[in-house]
Parts: structure tokens; sequence; C-alpha cells
């Protein structure tokens, strides 16, 4: 499977912002005469004590509570006036949220979305008012008003988790296996990157005739999870089983993140099958347990206090005038080209589960008391 990320076509000497120089080429989808890049932002900095706004989507999952504690405790520590607000009434929530930052005068407003193609007007008000906008986490699409996008790169999550599903079937000696697939919301930007970026290590497989997916869910609209809701993945899964798995086993599944696995492993347990070979991401608490019990296999580690400690660092430096550096190849949003800082996720298995989260005193704690590490 192809990946479907666009980049921005690369000329030598090619400056994409302020102290932004790429060396790196990629390639872009993009029509030939409409590549466009984000406009400079202002680099006189701002105030010691400025205003940031930091909007967060639902609490869907544990990594954007824990975001919460440590953009409050962080930029506070760093002499900002910080506003922090989840979106748990959804996209219309976070854009009134978003408005209301605008006008509370912030300089810098980080955005986790929860529908990235829903913010244009929102993001127009903010670059209007002279604030710089980071995508945090998922890619803010359809506008030409966004500065940076930081997150884990969400296609190399996915082949990691569909490596670790073949790692985990080929241990299991299924032939053939068959597996089922789950993906995320629709409305998140990062579901159909870390769904291609699975399905293009387990497709050769499914070609092949190795792996079988035996209720015929093999597109991305079909294994979607709306609001990535545990419920909804289980009562997707209850309903799968009960229709394809009567007599057949299940050998492994392809999940997008921890808490959509648990969701299918309550489900495959409830319908008194064995525990497949489940990926997940997150690196939840309870995830970590059952990797260590050997009921989920594998996790990916995003460590969230490392991504958000990143986008203050930015702060910080855009708060003095200095324009952050990208480290990615742009992103295409829809509209221009997005500057990319992107950190690198970390497969976690039983292999490597007791040193992957070396300075991570929450897992760490659960790692100890477990007494296998």
């Amino acid at each position: 499977m192809k990946r479907t990320k666009k980049f921005v076509a690369c000329v030598a000497g090619l400056t994409l912002l302020a102290g932004f120089s790429l060396a790196a080429c990629g390639s872009s989808d993009t029509p030939a005469g409409t590549e466009t890049t984000a406009e400079e932002p202002p680099a006189s900095g701002f105030a010691a004590d400025a205003t940031i706004g930091v909007a967060l989507p639902q609490k869907t999952s544990e990594n954007w509570v824990r975001a919460e504690n440590m953009f409050n405790q962080g930029l506070s520590a760093a002499g900002f006036e910080q506003i922090v607000q989840f979106a748990d009434g959804g996209a219309s929530e976070q854009q009134s949220q978003i408005s209301a930052m605008v006008e509370q005068g912030a300089k810098v407003i980080v955005i986790g979305a929860v529908d990235g193609s829903q913010l244009g007007e929102q993001l127009s008000q903010a670059k209007s008012s002279g604030a710089y906008v980071i995508a945090y986490d998922r890619l803010l699409k359809n506008s030409a008003d966004v500065d940076l996008y930081v997150a884990y790169d969400p296609y190399r999550v996915g082949e990691l988790q569909g490596e670790a599903l073949i790692e985990g079937l080929t241990k299991a000696g299924c032939a053939p296996c068959n597996i089922e697939l789950i993906a995320g919301s629709a409305d998140d930007a990062n579901s159909i990157p870390f769904f291609e970026g699975g399905m293009s290590k387990i497709q050769p497989k499914i070609d092949d005739g190795s792996y079988v997916v035996v209720s015929g869910q093999t597109q991305f609209t079909q294994a979607a999870t709306e609001g990535w809701l545990a419920a909804n993945a289980q009562t997707r899964f209850d309903t799968l089983l009960a229709a394809n798995y009567a007599s057949a086993p299940l050998d492994g599944v392809l999940s997008p993140n921890d808490t959509l696995a648990r969701a299918a492993l309550t489900a495959i347990d409830q319908a008194g099958k064995p525990t497949p070979v489940i990926t997940g991401q997150d690196s939840e608490v309870e995830s970590v347990k059952l990797i260590l019990e050997g009921k989920q296999y594998s996790t990916i580690n995003k460590d969230t206090g490392v991504l958000v400690n990143k986008v203050i660092d930015i702060i910080k430096g855009l708060q003095q005038g200095v324009q952050p550096t990208p480290n990615g190849d742009p992103l295409n949003n829809g509209v221009i080209n997005v500057p990319v800082v992107y950190l690198e996720p970390v497969i976690v298995t039983a292999a490597n589960i007791c040193t992957a989260y070396a300075g991570d005193e929450v897992v760490e704690a659960v790692l100890a008391e477990s007494g296998k590490c």
C-alpha cells in the first residue's frame, strides 16, 4: 500500500520559514503550480508572562489526560498564563474554546483537534490576531493558518504496529493466520496514517494468503471506530465474532491504540475465544499490565511528557523570537505544506518492556509493582 503523505517538492536553497532550511527532498501530490507553504510568522517574540492556549480533544485515552496535567504544570513553571481545555462536547465546543483563547490574547495556541478539518474559521481568527498556531499530535487540515505540526510520526506508528503483529503471529505459528483490523476515528487526521502504515506491512501477507481477514472488513471505512470510543469497538467485535468466528480461531488483531485493543479483548474474552496477538499504542497503564501478563502483545511508547516538553520548549523559543527547526518533510494539509517536528515512536513488547520506560515514573512504578522487572 502506498504511503499517502503529500510532501512538498524541494528546490536547492529553498527556505520554508525564517530559519527553516530544508536539506531533504520529498514528493508532492499537490497539482503543479499550486504548492504553498505556511506564511512566515512574526519573529519579534512576546511577553514572558503571555497567555498560551492549549485546546485538547475529548478524554478518550489516558495520554490526553496526562497531556493536560503536563501542559498546565510546564507552562506555569515557564512563567506563562495558560488556558488548557478539553472539548468533551465535540468539535463545536472546541471551536468556541479556540475563539475564546484568541479573545483572551493567546500568543500561541496549541491544538489537539477533535476534527482537524472543522477549525478553519477559528484558525483564521488566531492568525489574524498574531497568534502562532501549533497542531499537536493531529494535523490541522484545509487551512493556510497553521504554523507547525508537532507529533510522533503517525505513519511510522502504523508501520511498527504492523511489524509487531507479524512478529507475534510468526511466534504463534498459525498458517494461515486469521486476523481482524481496527481503525481509529475518521475525524482524526492520524487515523488513516496509522491504518495505512500498518497495512503497508500486513497487506502483502493478505495478498499471498498467509493472513486471512475472515470478516472481509479490510477497508478503513469498515474498520473505523467513531470517536475512538471503546464501546463502539467492543460492539463491532461482538457482532464480528458472532458472525465469523463461531468455530474459526482468531489469531491476531491490528489495533491502533490501547483503549480499542482492550475493548476488543473484552469482546473476545466474553465470546470464550483464546487471546489473540493484538497491538496497541499509547502505553496506557492497563495495557502495560496486560503485556506483562501476556494478554496484549505490543504497544507503542509515544512518551507524552517528551511531546509536551518539546512543544513547551518551542513556545519558550517563540517567546524569545526564535523560530523552531523542522526535522521532517512538510505535510500537505490540503492547502499548504505544514512544517513538521517529529519525535520517534518506540515499539514495546514483553521483550523490552522492562527497559523501554526509563524516566517515566508512572510506568516504572507499575513495572516495579509487577515483580517482573
